[in-house]
C-alpha cells in the first residue's frame, strides 16, 4: 500500500470526529446569538442614554460584579454550595423517581394504589413543603436536600411511569415471538423503548432541582447562589441578583449538557429525521 493511500485513509478516519466537533462548535455559537445580541443592544441603549439602568443594570456592570465575586473567591464558595445541594437532591430524587415510576408503570395494581396519592402530592406548591421540612429536619442541609429531592422526584417519576406504561404492545409481541427470555426482553426491547423518554424526564428533573434549590437556599442558608439572590434583594443590588441568575443559567445548561453527552451513546440506535440534518 502506498504512502499516499495511507495518508488518504487516515484523513478519512479523522473526518467523523472533526465533523462532530464542527457541528458542536456551530451549535454552541448559534446558541449564543440571541443572548449576546440582546445584551449588546441593551448595553448600546444604556450608553446612548436611552434607558435608565437603575433596576436593570447593563451587561458590563453585571459581568464586573461577577468578576469581583470570582476574584474574591466568593463566587466559587456559593457555586460549590449550590452544586453540592443540587447534586445530592437530584441523585436522591431521581433514584426514588425511577424506582417508583418503574413500579407503577409496570404494574397496573401498583399504579392504582400509589399514583393517585403521588399525583395529589405533585400538585402541592414547593414553598408549602418548606415549613414542614424545617420542622422535621431542621434548618440545616437535610431540609434543603429533601426539598430539592422532592422537586426532582415528580417529573422523573411521571416520565418513567408514562414511558413504561406506553410501550407499544406490538414490539413486546415481537419479542415474545422470538422467544426472548425475560432478561433479554428487558434489555433488547423494553429498555430501548423507554430510554428516550426517561432521559427527557431526568433532564426535566435536573431543571426542577435548580428551581427548588432557590427555595431551599432562601430558608436560612448562609452560602449558595440563592443566598446571593436574597442578599442582593435585601441590599438593593440588582447587579448581584442578575449575576446570580446568570450563574444559575450557566450551571443549569452545563448540567443538562452533561446529561445529553453522557447518554448520547445509549441512543445511538435511534434513526430520527434530525440525525441526518
Amino acid at each position: 500500500m502506498s504512502e499516499g493511500t495511507l495518508d488518504n485513509s487516515s484523513e478519512t478516519n479523522a473526518q467523523p470526529g472533526a465533523t462532530r466537533f464542527s457541528v458542536f462548535g456551530t451549535s454552541f455559537l448559534l446558541g449564543l446569538v440571541l443572548p449576546v445580541t440582546a445584551g449588546l443592544l441593551y448595553e448600546a441603549a444604556f450608553r446612548a442614554g436611552l434607558v435608565q439602568a437603575r433596576l436593570l443594570p447593563p451587561p458590563s456592570r453585571i459581568f464586573t460584579t461577577l468578576w469581583k465575586l470570582a476574584e474574591s473567591g466568593e463566587l466559587k464558595t456559593h457555586v460549590i454550595a449550590t452544586v453540592g445541594r443540587v447534586g445530592m437532591g437530584f441523585g436522591l430524587g431521581s433514584l426514588v423517581g425511577i424506582l417508583l415510576g418503574a413500579l407503577t408503570g409496570a404494574s397496573r395494581d401498583a399504579r392504582r394504589l400509589l399514583d393517585p396519592t403521588l399525583q395529589a402530592l405533585r400538585a402541592i406548591p414547593s414553598l408549602a413543603w418548606v415549613p414542614l421540612f424545617i420542622l422535621w429536619l431542621g434548618i440545616f442541609e437535610g431540609s434543603k436536600i429533601a426539598l430539592i429531592a422532592a422537586g426532582v422526584f415528580f417529573p422523573v417519576y411521571l416520565g418513567v411511569m408514562a414511558a413504561i406504561a406506553n410501550v407499544d404492545r406490538k414490539i413486546v409481541e415481537v419479542g415474545r415471538a422470538f422467544r426472548l427470555s425475560r432478561l433479554a426482553m428487558v434489555r433488547r426491547v423494553l429498555l430501548p423503548a423507554i430510554l428516550p423518554d426517561t432521559i427527557i424526564a431526568i433532564r426535566s428533573g435536573l431543571g426542577m432541582g435548580f428551581m427548588f434549590v432557590v427555595a431551599a437556599e432562601i430558608m436560612g442558608a448562609s452560602e449558595g447562589l440563592g443566598y446571593l439572590l436574597v442578599d442582593g434583594q435585601q441590599l438593593g443590588k440588582p447587579d448581584q441578583i442578575l449575576a446570580a441568575i446568570i450563574a444559575f443559567a450557566v450551571l443549569g445548561k452545563i448540567g443538562d449538557w452533561l446529561i445529553v453527552v453522557s447518554t448520547k451513546p445509549a441512543l445511538a440506535w435511534q434513526d430520527t429525521h434530525q440525525r441526518g440534518a
